[in-house]
C-alpha cells in the first residue's frame, strides 16, 4: 500500500507501470486491477476553469488516505494498493488523481477502486480553489458524490 501527495505533475500511466514492475512478491498472484485517472477538466457548476489550486493538509491528508486503502484492503482481499494524488496549481487536462488496485478477482477489484476514489472525493481533506476564465476565483464548496 502506497500513498503519494506531491505538487510535481505525474504520468499516472509510467507511475502505474514503475509501481507493477516493483511488486514481484505478487507475481501470479493478482488476477485484476482496476485504475482510475481523474484529469483537471475545463468546467465546473457552469462556468469555465482555466486552472484550479488544489491545497491538502500535510500528515492528516495522507494518514487518512492510508486509513481507506488499509480498511478497503481488509474489506476486499487486496493485494496491493497505489493513490497518488497532485496538490498545487492544476492546469486543464493535468492528471490529479491516480487510484489502482491489484486483488485474485475482479469485482473486489473494480469494487475497492471505487470505494477508495469516493472516500477520496468526499471525505478526505482537500480544498479546491478554482481560476474561472472571466478572471474569478472560487472555492468549490462541495464534491458531487458518485459521479
Amino acid at each position: 500500500m502506497k500513498v503519494i501527495i506531491d505538487s510535481e505533475a505525474f504520468d499516472p500511466w509510467k507511475s502505474l507501470n514503475d509501481y507493477q514492475k516493483n511488486m514481484p512478491q505478487l507475481n501470479g498472484l493478482y488476477g485484476a486491477t482496476a485504475v482510475f485517472v481523474g484529469t483537471m477538466r475545463d468546467f465546473n457548476e457552469g462556468d469555465n476553469v482555466s486552472e484550479m489550486f488544489l491545497e491538502h493538509y500535510p500528515g492528516m491528508t495522507e494518514r487518512h488516505l492510508e486509513k481507506i486503502c488499509q480498511q478497503t484492503a481488509d474489506e476486499y482481499q487486496l493485494l496491493e494498493s497505489l493513490v497518488i494524488h497532485r496538490v498545487g496549481i492544476i492546469q486543464t487536462n493535468d492528471p490529479i488523481v491516480l487510484v489502482a488496485v491489484w486483488t485474485t478477482h475482479r469485482k473486489q477489484a473494480f469494487e475497492a477502486c471505487r470505494e477508495i476514489m469516493e472516500d477520496l472525493k468526499s471525505k478526505a481533506p482537500f480544498w479546491k480553489k478554482e481560476q474561472l476564465n472571466n478572471g474569478q476565483n472560487r472555492w468549490v464548496e462541495k464534491n458531487t458524490k458518485g459521479y
